[in-house]
């Protein structure tokens, strides 16, 4: 799994590639934990090169939404993979998070 962070204006946008998985979610929540640390509340997962994930990478999107808004920040996911968008739909994920065809419409869903 590769994570890449990006500044887009007001908020912090995390690509991930890969799976996320039992090997790779501790590497990916310490990541995403470390922005809201730094006062970055407000995060878009990337999901475009996400090629699957398991309940280990669900239970980070959920550490990280509870985080994130207690914070008053929130995560919003970008350009879901059809395989992976179902497993979030049948979890019930995608009725707790809110999920964007794109990043820039992701960012833009953030006041100012």
């Amino acid at each position: 799994m590769q994570i890449t962070i990006a500044q887009h204006d007001h908020v912090t946008v995390v690509a991930i590639a890969g799976s996320i998985d039992a090997l790779t979610a501790d590497t990916l929540v310490s990541s995403l934990l470390a922005e809201l640390a730094a006062g970055r509340t407000r995060l878009v997962a990337h999901f475009a090169d996400v090629e699957y994930t398991s309940s280990a990478g669900l239970r980070v999107l959920l550490t990280t939404l509870k985080d994130a808004r207690q914070r008053g920040g929130d995560l919003r996911l970008a350009e879901i993979r059809p395989n992976v968008k179902q497993v979030l739909e049948l979890s019930g994920f995608t009725s707790i998070l809110k999920c964007f065809a794109d990043v820039p419409s992701a960012v833009a869903s953030f006041p100012k």
